[in-house]
């Protein structure tokens, strides 16, 4: 059986939209834990206004349906205006268990998409996507 994986990397542009993204944030994560096919959610917190989201799931369906509804479609239009970096990446594994934050890194800049934003910064032009600081 193959489980699926999605990374995200998001830098805010500005510390005035933590709030709201940070409120928007938990109620994604906590819409996540509880959608059919969730098996984690793994969240880091970077230097910076920098934050990754890792989640395993059963099915890319199952991911698509957490992505296309509730508090994770709200916040998603919002991206392109208060982040100035912001990528994705998604792939299938056999393990049941979620890759380490490098191996997610190392997905991201070898597979991953940079999203389209209203202010990118130069790193998010060149796809310049920094490795994670994990202990």
């Amino acid at each position: 059986m193959l489980f699926f994986v999605s990374v995200t990397r998001l830098r805010l542009r500005r510390t005035w939209n933590l709030p709201a993204f940070l409120w928007l944030s938990l109620r994604s994560i906590i819409q996540a834990r509880n959608s059919k096919g969730n098996m984690d959610v793994q969240t880091l917190k970077d230097r910076g206004l920098v934050f990754w989201t890792m989640t395993l799931w059963r099915t890319e369906e199952d991911m698509r349906a957490f992505r296309n509804s509730g508090a994770h479609l709200k916040v998603m239009p919002r991206i392109s205006r208060w982040c100035d970096e912001s990528a994705y990446a998604h792939w299938s594994q056999e393990r049941a268990e979620p890759p380490s934050w490098v191996e997610a890194w190392e997905r991201l800049v070898k597979d991953g998409v940079c999203t389209s934003l209203e202010n990118p910064s130069p790193d998010h032009l060149t796809r310049n996507i920094r490795r994670p600081r994990v202990t």
